[in-house]
C-alpha cells in the first residue's frame, strides 16, 4: 500500500477518533461516538496489519470475526449494573497489551542484531510504556475486584504502604533509566513493568469504593498513555494520537470528577478515605428516636398529591438492578400530570456518567436527567425527593467546615431542602465515606427501608392501587 494511501486512511481514523470522543461527551450522540471511535479504530488495525504485512489477510479477515463475535458475545453478556467492572478491566488489558506489545518490540530488535539502530525515542518510550503499562494492569485489576465484591471495598491501608510506594516508584524508574542508557539487553525493560505492577496493586488497594470513578478515569489515561508510548516505539501515528487523545480525555475527567468530590487528586489516591467508619455510639447519637420509618402504601398516598418529584438515583440502585422500575416509577408518576426529574451527582455510582447509563438502559428520557448545578436550584419548590440508594452524594454534613469530615466541602445533591424526602435504603449503615447520615433523621425525612428493586415495585402496585380505588 502507497504511504500516501496509508497516511490518508490514518488521517481519517484519528478525525473519527476526535469526532467520536466529541459525541460521548453528550448522552444523546454517545451512541454515535461509539460507532465513529469503532470504525476509526477498525480502519487504523486493517491499514497497520496490511502495510506492515504482519499477517496474511486471511488472518486478519478471521481475526476480525473472532474478535468481533467475542466482543459482542460479551457485550450482550455483561449486565448494564456491571458496565464499571468492563470499563476498569478494558483499561488493565490496553495498558498491559501496550506493554507487552513494546516489550515484543524491544525483543525483536535486540535479536535481530540492531541493537545501534535502538534510539533513545525507542527506549525512552519503551520505558514509559511498560511501566504505565504494568501500573494500570494491576491496578485495573485490583479495581475491578473491588467492584465485582471479589475484594472488599474499604480501603486496605498497609503499615508504611507511603515508604513502600516511593521505593517501589523509584526502583520501577530506575531500570527504566538503565534501559535508556544501555539497551543492549532486555532485562531492565521487564524488571522495571515488574515492579510497576507491583505498585499498581498497592496503590488501588488503598482506595475506597466511594473514589472508584476517580480512579477508573486516572487508570484509563494511564492506559492511552501506554498506548502513546507503543506508538512512539513502533513510529505509528495514529496510535499516538488514539494514546494521546485517550490518555488527554482521561485526565482531564480525572481532575472533573476530583473538582466533583471536592477534593485534590492525591487526596483520593493516598488519603484511604472509607477506611475509619462511624461508631455505633456516634450513629445511635444521632438516630435514636428520630427515625420514622414508613411503608410503600403510605409513600404512594404522599406522592398522589404531589406535583413535582425528584428522584435522586445512587449505588443502590446499581446494586438491586433496579433501574427498569425506577424508570417505570417515573412513567406512572408523569402519566398522572406530575412533574418528574432525575437528580444526578457526578460521582454517583462506580464510574463517571455511571446513573446515566443505568437510567438510559430503562429508556428514561434524556430530558429527565438534570445534573446538579441544574437540578440544585429546585429543590426548595420540590414537593418528594424519592432518595434510592444514595448516601453520601446527599450527606448534609459535606457543608460543614470540619476538615476531619472525609467529605466536607463536596458539592451535594440538596435534597433536604425538599417539602418531604423519603429514603428507599436497605438499613441505616454509612456510605463509603464512613460517617453517619443526618438527612434519615430529618424531619421531614421518611425511610422506607427494603431492597430497592422491591420496595420500588411495591410503591408502583401501591400508586395504580390507590389510583383505581379513586
Amino acid at each position: 500500500m502507497p504511504e500516501p494511501a496509508i497516511n490518508l486512511f490514518y488521517l481519517l481514523a484519528s478525525v473519527l477518533f476526535i469526532f467520536g470522543l466529541k459525541d460521548l461527551s453528550h448522552p444523546r450522540t454517545a451512541v454515535r461516538g461509539n460507532l465513529l471511535g469503532s470504525l476509526g479504530m477498525l480502519i487504523a488495525i486493517v491499514v497497520t496489519l496490511a502495510d506492515r504485512r504482519i499477517v496474511s489477510f486471511d488472518v486478519i479477515i478471521a481475526g476480525l470475526l473472532i474478535g468481533g463475535l467475542a466482543g459482542a458475545w460479551m457485550a450482550y453478556r455483561v449486565e448494564m449494573t456491571a458496565v464499571p467492572q468492563v470499563v476498569a478491566i478494558f483499561n488493565g488489558f490496553g495498558g498491559g497489551a501496550s506493554a507487552l506489545a513494546v516489550g515484543a518490540a524491544l525483543e525483536e530488535a535486540l535479536k535481530g542484531g540492531f541493537v545501534e539502530e535502538i534510539s533513545v525515542q525507542f527506549t525512552t518510550a519503551a520505558a514509559v510504556s511498560g511501566i504505565i503499562g504494568g501500573l494500570s494492569l494491576t491496578g485495573s485489576a485490583v479495581a475491578f475486584g473491588k467492584l465485582q465484591g471479589l475484594i472488599s471495598e474499604k480501603p486496605l491501608l498497609l503499615p508504611m504502604r507511603h515508604a513502600i510506594n516511593i521505593a517501589l516508584a523509584a526502583a520501577s524508574l530506575g531500570f527504566g533509566v538503565w534501559l535508556v542508557v544501555d539497551p543492549s539487553g532486555s532485562s531492565a525493560f521487564w524488571w522495571s513493568t515488574f515492579i510497576a505492577s507491583v505498585l499498581g496493586i498497592l496503590l488501588v488497594m488503598p482506595i475506597g469504593g466511594a473514589d472508584m470513578p476517580v480512579v477508573i478515569a486516572l487508570l484509563n489515561s494511564y492506559s492511552g498513555i501506554a498506548a502513546a508510548g507503543h506508538g512512539w516505539v513502533l513510529n505509528n501515528s495514529v496510535l499516538i494520537i488514539a494514546g494521546s487523545l485517550v490518555g488527554a480525555a482521561g485526565f482531564i475527567l480525572t481532575v472533573l470528577m476530583s473538582k466533583a468530590m471536592n477534593r485534590s487528586l492525591p487526596n483520593v489516591m493516598f488519603a484511604g478515605v472509607g477506611a475509619e467508619v462511624a461508631t455505633e455510639s456516634s450513629t445511635d447519637d444521632l438516630y435514636a428516636g428520630r427515625v420514622k420509618s414508613a411503608s410503600p402504601e403510605e409513600v404512594a398516598m404522599l406522592m398522589e398529591d404531589a406535583r413535582r418529584v425528584v428522584i435522586t438515583p445512587g449505588y443502590g440502585m446499581a446494586v438491586a438492578h433496579a433501574q427498569y422500575v425506577v424508570g417505570d416509577l417515573s412513567n406512572v408518576l408523569a402519566s398522572r400530570g406530575i412533574e418528574v426529574e432525575f437528580g444526578i451527582h457526578p460521582v454517583a455510582g462506580r464510574m463517571p456518567g455511571h446513573m446515566n447509563v443505568l437510567l438510559a438502559d430503562a429508556d428514561v428520557p434524556y430530558d429527565r436527567l438534570k445534573d446538579l448545578e441544574e437540578i440544585n436550584p429546585t429543590f426548595r419548590q420540590t414537593d418528594i425527593v424519592l432518595v434510592i440508594g444514595a448516601n453520601d452524594v446527599v450527606n448534609p454534613s459535606a457543608r460543614e467546615a470540619d476538615p476531619s469530615l472525609p467529605i466536607a466541602g463536596m458539592p451535594i445533591l440538596d435534597v433536604d431542602q425538599a417539602r418531604s424526602i423519603v429514603v428507599v435504603k436497605r438499613s441505616l449503615s454509612p456510605g463509603f465515606a464512613g460517617i453517619p447520615n443526618p438527612l434519615f433523621a430529618a424531619d421531614n425525612t421518611l425511610m422506607l427501608f427494603g431492597d430497592a428493586k422491591a420496595v420500588v415495585t411495591e410503591l408502583i402496585a401501591a400508586l395504580k392501587e390507590g389510583g383505581d380505588v379513586r
